[in-house]
């Protein structure tokens, strides 16, 4: 969503308008997303659609194609995806004498505070797709959170893979996560802060405090993904359900009012029933508020690609909809 504003913005320097509709629409923008197969599907179906369109119409509508799936290569995809006209990286939408982006006015507003990821989990595209973690300058985003609250904005969602680990990358000490959340609670006017998304193995003391703060939003997603400790393990996940838990509880005896969101995944190749009635046992455990609940499905380039997909889709779909109801159907 945040990259879909950022495209926008670059359209609309150039002299561009949104069209009422994608068939009124020169220019065709699809912001992919990798992380799902199904996600990939839909995208190779919607430019195939087009396509008949176009031919169908005898348009000269443009398809430009950014986002996730150009860790493909824009080589392979153009053999693929012959009616697409530009293969373009999200950072080569860059608006002339800007090195952030200013929003339309609106109350709330995602601003992302970094990209990519170094954690390589077993089952996870991002660092192929997004790189390494490169965290966007501290100056630079209190500067566009300033230009937005000028602007009419009350609310911020601060985005990033693992926002934990903003600043590592930057080199200055003074620099992290818990530190920028301070000294954007000071932002006269900004009503409310909310984040996505932390990892459990490295949500420090410092961050947990700065949740304290009045405009921090008390809603935390912490991603548990399995509730055993050997899925855990073979999604190179850093934790024990045991730590996992234990957090869980340093959290809410710090934060009383706070709540809890997560993602899990059901049926990664190898888990048994036992396995998933771990997860099941952890969710009544934990009492989560909301899952993003997914089906595995194999990425290329994933470590976790190379393991035999062997749980049936029936299955996945049966385990899917045990924690949907149980979670988000309550």
């Amino acid at each position: 969503m945040a990259d879909s504003e950022k495209i926008a913005a670059y359209y609309e320097s150039e002299g561009y308008k949104p069209a009422k509709s994608m068939e009124e629409a020169d220019v065709v923008i699809i912001n992919s997303c990798s992380v799902r197969e199904s996600a990939e599907n839909r995208v190779f179906g919607l430019i195939n659609n087009l396509n008949k369109q176009q031919k169908t119409n005898r348009s000269r509508q443009k398809i430009v194609l950014t986002g996730c799936l150009l860790r493909y290569g824009k080589s392979a995809l153009q053999k693929k995806l012959p009616a697409v006209n530009e293969f373009k990286k999200a950072e080569e939408f860059i608006i002339p004498n800007s090195s952030f982006i200013i929003h339309n006015s609106k109350p709330n507003a995602l601003v992302p505070i970094m990209e990519g990821c170094n954690n390589f989990c077993t089952y996870c595209v991002v660092p192929y797709a997004r790189g390494r973690e490169k965290s966007i300058p501290f100056a630079d985003i209190i500067c566009e959170v300033e230009k937005l609250v000028e602007n009419g904005t009350k609310e911020i969602t601060l985005l990033g893979q693992n926002v934990n680990s903003y600043g590592k990358d930057l080199g200055v000490d003074q620099t992290s996560f818990a530190k920028l959340l301070e000294k954007l609670n000071g932002i006269p006017g900004l009503e409310k802060i909310s984040f996505l998304t932390s990892n459990p193995w490295d949500l420090t003391d410092d961050i947990i405090q700065s949740i304290k703060l009045p405009k921090i939003d008390k809603y935390l997603h912490l991603p548990v993904q399995s509730g055993d400790n050997e899925i855990l393990k073979r999604m190179n996940r850093h934790y024990t359900v045991e730590q996992y838990l234990s957090l869980i509880h340093k959290i809410r005896r710090e934060i009383p009012e706070i709540k809890i969101g997560t993602d899990i995944i059901v049926g990664f190749p190898g888990e048994t029933e036992e396995q998933f009635q771990n997860t099941v046992k952890l969710c009544r455990k934990v009492g989560f508020v909301k899952a993003y609940v997914s089906m595995y499905s194999p990425r290329p380039q994933t470590a976790a690609y190379k393991f035999k997909d062997n749980v049936p889709h029936k299955e996945k779909r049966r385990r899917w909809l045990i924690l949907d109801r149980l979670i988000n159907h309550k």
